[in-house]
């Protein structure tokens, strides 16, 4: 796929590729008059007349979303059949970049990072919409040193993994519920999805690993090993909490 540094969509003016996943690229752009810094997000689809009104409805919920721990969506538009949605830039990356796989945290870091999260996806549960897609890449850090959940992208326009191959969706399954690798989620299904971040933050690990279909049958058919198994040290309310919701 094309790299759209120096295009412009809309207002924006595309400067450098932050990232790529099988939904959508994002960039640092630059509102050509107003000179602010956003992050671009540019869908890998191309809308037909039909589906722009149907995009432009599911944006403006997106766009309604307003809570601290939510990295905000201010714009939107298709431009050439291009969708694309402008948030908040968040300079300080991901969690995923601040803690690489493999690490393991304390457990007042994960029960802060995890109360974020939590707090963002409740606000999302109660105006009716599902993340889909909970994993430490898609926590941004703030300037605020806050934690921000952003891609909720994935809800809105890939509602089913049927429409996304194995390869794309490989950084997405091994934090996925059973439920929606069955093509039906829940708002359990992001509690799921937390579940197994704060599993592999506490732990250094995550419950189950191996292939893609591996991975998959294992949350359908396989209870995940014990918290305390791999860290006695932890209380057994945390492993409670933790293994509730990956029931």
């Amino acid at each position: 796929m094309a790299n759209r540094v120096g295009q412009q969509l809309g207002n924006y003016r595309l400067l450098r590729l932050l990232g790529r996943g099988g939904f959508a690229e994002v960039y640092l752009a630059q509102h050509v008059y107003l000179q602010r810094r956003v992050a671009l997000k540019v869908l890998h689809t191309s809308l037909s007349d039909e589906d722009i009104e149907p995009f432009l409805a599911e944006a403006q919920t997106l766009a309604r979303l307003a809570h601290p721990n939510i990295v905000s969506v201010f714009d939107f538009a298709v431009e050439d059949a291009t969708p694309f949605l402008v948030m908040d830039y968040a300079p300080r990356g991901t969690l995923r970049q601040m803690h690489p796989r493999g690490s393991c945290l304390s457990l007042a870091t994960t029960s802060a990072y995890v109360k974020q999260i939590a707090a963002a996806l409740q606000y999302a549960h109660n105006h009716q919409m599902i993340h889909r897609d909970v994993k430490p890449e898609n926590m941004l850090r703030s300037s605020q040193q806050e934690i921000l959940l952003s891609d909720f992208g994935l809800a809105l326009f890939a509602p089913s993994p049927k429409q996304v191959s194995t390869q794309e969706m490989a950084g997405t399954l091994p934090y996925i519920a059973p439920e929606q690798i069955r093509g039906k989620p829940e708002f359990a299904s992001d509690q799921y999805s937390l579940g197994i971040v704060a599993y592999e933050w506490l732990t250094g690990m995550r419950p189950f690993e191996g292939t893609p279909w591996e991975v998959a049958y294992q949350h359908v058919s396989v209870e995940p090993p014990r918290l305390r198994e791999k860290d006695p040290s932890l209380p057994e309310a945390v492993e409670a909490v933790v293994h509730k919701a990956l029931a």
